[in-house]
């Protein structure tokens, strides 16, 4: 099983890039959202975004937006996608295919956006800080990243109730 990751270039960010995400965007609609909590304490909002909310999340394009409220560092996202990557996919060598995905993330400040956008045809994951593509991750189970919230151990059980109501 390969995995193809690739920075996307200029070009096909200005041919593809808008379109697409605007071609994306218009596909799916809004599920639910619900605050991102630390804690006690509210760092930001999260929402699902889908072609069909009644449907299970893992049979089509979706999305999931993260706004955030306040400062949050790289490796805090880096340990915790890791960590609830493997608390929700028991296969190990599956680990390593998100790798490069994790890898992309960056620190953020209060007001950022964070959106992970999935294609079910190209089986594409894409993510995106404040509209801007860090990278892409093309393979046949891309879209299990999303376990880290909608799996059967999320991030935060209440939230997964509130984007996937």
């Amino acid at each position: 099983m390969g995995t193809a990751f690739q920075k996307v270039a200029i070009t096909t960010v200005l041919m593809f890039g808008s379109f697409g995400s605007w071609a994306h965007a218009q596909s799916l609609n809004k599920c639910g959202n619900g605050p991102l909590m630390v804690g006690q304490k509210q760092v930001g909002v999260a929402s699902y975004f889908a072609q069909n909310c009644n449907l299970p999340w893992q049979s089509q394009n979706m999305q999931m937006d993260f706004s955030y409220t306040q400062n949050i560092p790289e490796w805090a996202f880096k340990r915790a996608a890791t960590y609830l990557l493997k608390r929700n996919i028991k296969d190990q060598k599956m680990h390593a295919v998100f790798n490069p995905i994790t890898d992309l993330y960056r620190p953020v400040n209060s007001g950022d956006l964070y959106q992970l956008k999935y294609s079910h045809a190209t089986h594409t994951l894409s993510l995106y800080l404040n509209q801007k593509i860090q990278g892409q991750l093309q393979n046949p189970q891309a879209q299990q990243y999303f376990n880290i919230w909608l799996g059967p151990q999320p991030f935060s059980a209440k939230l997964k109730q509130q984007l996937i109501k």
